[in-house]
């Protein structure tokens, strides 16, 4: 006989666009109760995406945040120390 077992909790990865300028956006994450700014500057590839598109991230691990939409993943810690991550994102 096969057993299902019952679904885990609720995720506990959660994120959250709060705010979308002309320089680029601001991403709340719950997991560490803190907002990061994406510029971009950093990340043009945001720059010519549609609002749905930047809105559709997902957090993937508490250090990776994913757009699927874009396939695009971003390291929390490069939004926190940029010049540790010297190349340019494309």
């Amino acid at each position: 006989m096969q057993t299902i077992s019952a679904s885990h909790g609720t995720d506990t990865l959660d994120s959250e666009v709060t705010n979308i300028t002309q320089h680029g956006f601001w991403i709340w994450l719950t997991t560490d109760q803190h907002e990061y700014f994406v510029p971009f500057a950093d990340y043009p590839a945001f720059k010519s995406a549609t609002v749905e598109q930047i809105l559709g991230v997902s957090q993937l691990s508490p250090t990776q945040l994913f757009w699927e939409t874009l396939d695009i993943d971003v390291e929390i810690d490069a939004l926190v120390h940029p010049e540790s991550f010297p190349l340019p994102f494309k």
